[in-house]
C-alpha cells in the first residue's frame, strides 16, 4: 500500500507544477499541500493562492448555515430528526435494537411496532416504500439544488456480525436461490426506471451480491489473486511486465503442456507482438473460465489449481454476468448512471472484474460521452490506491472513461475480525488518519490524471467528513474545475437524514449535490434503518454535530 502511495505522492509533486497557469494577463499563484508520507498532519489542506482579480474560483460553502441546511424541512421534521439523532446516542438502545423490535412486535403487534418505526427512523432516513412515494422526497431535494441516488434498501434480515463505520450504505443480501436473484434483477430495472422518470440527472445504487451467490464472487476473487500471484511469479526481474522469453520458462516451470500452449497463449496475451505482456492484458485475456485447463495441466496441485471453478460454478457465473449486464443495458438504454457498491475485500477483486468488463462496454469513449458504470473504492483498504492507478491506466489502454465513487469503507470491524480468525494481515489501514490520507491522495489523483490525459472521468465523493470535502474543493479551484462549469466532474453524495448541512451547503452554492435516497417496504428496510442507527452512534461526533445544528435552527424559528 505504502508503494501506491507514494507512486501517487511522485505523479501529484509532478502535476502540480503543471497547473501555475497566466490567464487574461493576471498572474494566478497556485499552492497545494499535503502531508501525506508522514503521520504528522493528517488534518493538512490543499491551500489556495490566487490573485485578487479572480472572481471565477468557487468559494466553500457556509456549511455552519442552519437557514439554508434545514430550508427544506418543517418544524415537526425537524423535532424528529433531533429524536432520531437523540435515541442514536444511547448504546443500550442501538445494541438491542433487534431485541427491543422483537419485543414491540410481541406486545404491540406487527402493525402497531412498524407505525412508529414508518413515523420516526424509517421517515428520517428512507423516502418511502415505492418509486411513487419518493418522488415528494426527490422534488424536495431538487428545489435545493441537490440530485438523488436512488437506492432499493430491502437487505436480509440477518444479524449484523459486526458494527459499521461507514460513509455509504452497506446492503445485505441473504442468497437463497436463482429465482430470487433474478427477482432482484427486477428491482433494479424498476429502480432505474425511477431514476429515470423522477430525477433524470440522478444515479441507481446497484449491489453485485443481489445478483449472484456471494460464495460465487468470493470464488472468484480467490482466483483472481492466484491469477495475479501468477503474472507476478511469471515477471522474474520484476519490471510490471513479462517478455517471452520470461512467460515461456516460467511456464514450464509450472505446466507441463508448455509445448503446445506457450505460443497460444503469446498469441492471445500479446497480440501486437511487442514482445512483453503487462498485467492489464494479462487479467483481460486469462479469465476465470481459463482455470480449469490451466489447472490441469499443472504440475503440482497448488493455491491455483484449487482457485479452478467447476462447471456448475461457471454456470453460475454465466448466470450473474446475464443479471449484471441486463442491469447495465436497462440503465445505458434509460440514460441513468449506474454506481456499483463495494462490499467485503474478499470479494472484492470479482466485483471490480465484473464491473471493468461493464465499464468497456458501457463507459466506452467512441459511444458514450460521459461514464454510465462507476465503481466503488474503499479508502480504508491498504491495497486501494495500487488497485485504483492499474484501473485508471486499463481505462487509457482500452479507451473507456473513468467512473468512480470514493467512500471510507463500510465493513472494518468484520475485515479485522476475520483477518484475525484467519490468520492473514488485516486490509484495512491501522488508523483512521490513515484512511484520511488514502481518500484526500485519491481525490487529487484522479483528478489531476484527468488533466494530464484530458479525459472525461469523474468522481463521486461519498463522503460525511467535511474537511475532505473542503480539500477537494479547493482542489477544483487549484485546477478549474469550478462549481457550474463543464469541467465540474466531481460530484458529492451524503445519506438521506445525515450530513444535512453539508448536502444542502454544497447545493446552493451550484456543486453536483446528491443524497442517497433509500426506499422499500418498511418490514423490509428494517436491517437498513438499524445499520443507519449504528453509524449514528459510531459516528458521534457527525451527530451531535447535527443534534446541535436541528436544536439551533429550532430556538431560531421559535424565538427569532
Amino acid at each position: 500500500m505504502m508503494r501506491g502511495i507514494r507512486r501517487i505522492n511522485t505523479v501529484i509533486a509532478t502535476e502540480r507544477t503543471r497547473y501555475t497557469k497566466n490567464k487574461g494577463g493576471g498572474v494566478h499563484y497556485f499552492k497545494s499541500t499535503v502531508n501525506v508520507a508522514t503521520d504528522a498532519d493528517i488534518s493538512s489542506t490543499l491551500t489556495y493562492y490566487a490573485s485578487s482579480g479572480d472572481t471565477n474560483k468557487s468559494t466553500i460553502p457556509n456549511f455552519h448555515d442552519t437557514k439554508t441546511t434545514y430550508a427544506s424541512k418543517t418544524t415537526p421534521e425537524l423535532l424528529r430528526s433531533y429524536l432520531v439523532f437523540q435515541a442514536c446516542k444511547h448504546p443500550f438502545l442501538v445494541s438491542n435494537a433487534r431485541q427491543l423490535l422483537h419485543i414491540s412486535n410481541h406486545i404491540l403487534g406487527k402493525g402497531m411496532t412498524q407505525w412508529i418505526m414508518k413515523q420516526s427512523f424509517f421517515a428520517h432516513f428512507c423516502a418511502g416504500e415505492s418509486s411513487a412515494d419518493i418522488q415528494p422526497t426527490i422534488e424536495t431535494l431538487r428545489k435545493h439544488g441537490v440530485g438523488g441516488i436512488l437506492d432499493y434498501a430491502a437487505e436480509a434480515d440477518t444479524a449484523a456480525d459486526h458494527k459499521l463505520n461507514s460513509n455509504q450504505p452497506a446492503r445485505v443480501y441473504d442468497y437463497k436461490c436463482e429465482v430470487e436473484c433474478d427477482r432482484h434483477l427486477d428491482v433494479f430495472r424498476s429502480c432505474i426506471h425511477a431514476v429515470r422518470d423522477v430525477t433524470p440527472d440522478g444515479f441507481a445504487a446497484v449491489k453485485l451480491t443481489a445478483l449472484g451467490n456471494p460464495l460465487l464472487l468470493e470464488r472468484l476473487s480467490t482466483a483472481i489473486v492466484e491469477m495475479k500471484r501468477m503474472f507476478a511469479n511469471l515477471d522474474c526481474n520484476g519490471d510490471g511486465v513479462v517478455d517471452w522469453d520470461e512467460f515461456d520458462r516460467g511456464y514450464r516451470l509450472y505446466f507441463n503442456d508448455a509445448d503446445e500452449m506457450v505460443p497460444e497463449y503469446i498469441n492471445r496475451l500479446d497480440p501486437s507482438n511487442t514482445g512483453a505482456i503487462d498485467y492489464i492484458s494479462w487479467s483481460r485475456y486469462i479469465t476465470f473460465r481459463d482455470l480449469p485447463k490451466l489447472a490441469a495441466s499443472c504440475r503440482d496441485i497448488g493455491p491455483l489449481a484449487l482457485a479452478a471453478p467447476s462447471k456448475e460454478e461457471i454456470e453460475l457465473l454465466d448466470n450473474m454476468t446475464r443479471r449484471v449486464e441486463a442491469v447495465a443495458e436497462e440503465a445505458a438504454n434509460c440514460g441513468v448512471r449506474l454506481l456499483i457498491d463495494a462490499e467485503q475485500s474478499y470479494m472484492q477483486p470479482g466485483i471490480d472484474n465484473l464491473t471493468v468488463n461493464l465499464q468497456q462496454k458501457y463507459n466506452c469513449r467512441e459511444t458514450q460521452e460521459r461514464p454510465i458504470i462507476f465503481n466503488t473504492y474503499q479508502c480504508y483498504l491498504k491495497d486501494m490506491p495500487e488497485r485504483m492507478m492499474t484501473d485508471l491506466k486499463r481505462s487509457e489502454q482500452l479507451a473507456y472513461h473513468f467512473a468512480a465513487k470514493l467512500v471510507r469503507g463500510a465493513y472494518m470491524h468484520g475485515e479485522r475480525a476475520r483477518a484475525k480468525e484467519m490468520g492473514y494481515p488485516s486490509p484495512i489501514h491501522d488508523t483512521i488518519e490513515d484512511t484520511h490520507k488514502c481518500y484526500d491522495e485519491s481525490v487529487e489523483y484522479i483528478l489531476r490524471h484527468r488533466l494530464e490525459h484530458n479525459s472525461k472521468s469523474e468522481v463521486l465523493l461519498g463522503s460525511h467528513n467535511q474537511p475532505s470535502i473542503e480539500k477537494a474543493i479547493r482542489l477544483m479551484n487549484e485546477l478549474d474545475m469550478t462549481a457550474g462549469s463543464d469541467q465540474a466532474i466531481v460530484h458529492f453524495a451524503q445519506l438521506l437524514g445525515m450530513s444535512d448541512h453539508l448536502t444542502f451547503g454544497l447545493g446552493k452554492q451550484g456543486y453536483r449535490a446528491y443524497k442517497y435516497v433509500p426506499y422499500g417496504k418498511v418490514d423490509e428496510v428494517v436491517p437498513y434503518l438499524l445499520r443507519r442507527a449504528e453509524e449514528n452512534s459510531t459516528l458521534l461526533g457527525n451527530s451531535n454535530k447535527e443534534k446541535e445544528m436541528i436544536g439551533r435552527e429550532i430556538k431560531r424559528r421559535i424565538f427569532g
